[in-house]
């Protein structure tokens, strides 16, 4: 493995605790995809670091759970807006 690669997945995993990033946004910050934050995350900082690890499962283990919701603010904010620009349009 990559030295590039394990300061990857710690410096990741000190911003998603730091943060409490979801996977999207992690890997957005970091230019990466969001496969190789999980990649990163579940195997490479397991091994390397187990005690961060524990504290990055649990910030994933919480947005997971919530995603949801999240998913049904976004589309009620994103109907709420088209009714408000439906409204404003002339006639």
């Amino acid at each position: 493995m990559r030295k590039m690669g394990l300061e990857r997945a710690v410096d990741l995993g000190e911003y998603i605790i730091k943060t409490g990033a979801t996977v999207r946004a992690a890997a957005k910050v970091f230019h990466i995809s969001k496969s190789t934050v999980h990649k990163d995350i579940s195997e490479r900082l397991k091994k390397i670091d187990p005690i961060l690890y524990r504290k990055v499962k649990a910030v994933m283990d919480t947005n997971r759970a919530e995603r949801h919701i999240r998913g049904g603010d976004a589309t009620r904010q994103k109907y709420l807006i088209r009714k408000s620009l439906k409204n404003k349009l002339p006639e």
